[in-house]
């Protein structure tokens, strides 16, 4: 017996909670991390991870950090944006199990920064790694669940089977 096909459709309603979910597990991480720190404060978890409380104005690795605001509107449209096309794929029917996973984790870690820049005009980050004296630039569970999506949308892709290559 056949399994039918995947079709991300039907369970659209249950996606958009899923983002919601992931969205609402990073900001409750956010104000758990703004509650108990002061900003620019950092625990020593292992010689090679801090958890800190830093705020990033920018985009990912402080890109555009100093400018002097207008990116705070543009990432929150932008990512408001992209999240509104991803959920928009998942409505139409997606295909591919991997497909659906990455926008409903790319949605969730996008809204994740979109409700910090909305609300608090920046980003919050708390996860820093780091060898000796070289940090990678700190981040967040937002950030997880973006660059997660975007390695399942390149699995994705990698798993299509190309056109059937026929000659008439």
């Amino acid at each position: 017996m056949m399994t039918p096909a995947f079709n991300s459709r039907p369970r659209w309603h249950l996606w958009v909670l899923l983002a919601a979910a992931l969205t609402a597990a990073d900001q409750v991480i956010k104000h758990f991390v703004i509650a108990t720190m002061p900003l620019q404060s950092s625990i020593p978890v292992t010689p090679w991870f801090n958890w800190v409380h830093v705020l990033n104005t920018g985009a990912a690795f402080s890109f555009l950090a100093n400018e002097d605001g207008w990116q705070r509107y543009f990432f929150s449209g932008l990512g408001m944006l992209v999240s509104a096309g991803l959920m928009y794929w998942l409505w139409r029917g997606l295909q591919s199990r991997l497909e659906t996973a990455a926008c409903i984790a790319l949605t969730g870690g996008a809204m994740g920064n979109v409700v910090d820049r909305i609300r608090l005009g920046a980003v919050v980050d708390f996860l820093d790694f780091h060898w000796k004296d070289w940090h990678w630039p700190a981040f967040n569970l937002a950030d997880v669940f973006v660059v997660s999506g975007a390695a399942l949308f390149i699995l994705a892709s990698r798993e299509r089977t190309p056109p059937d290559q026929t000659e008439s």
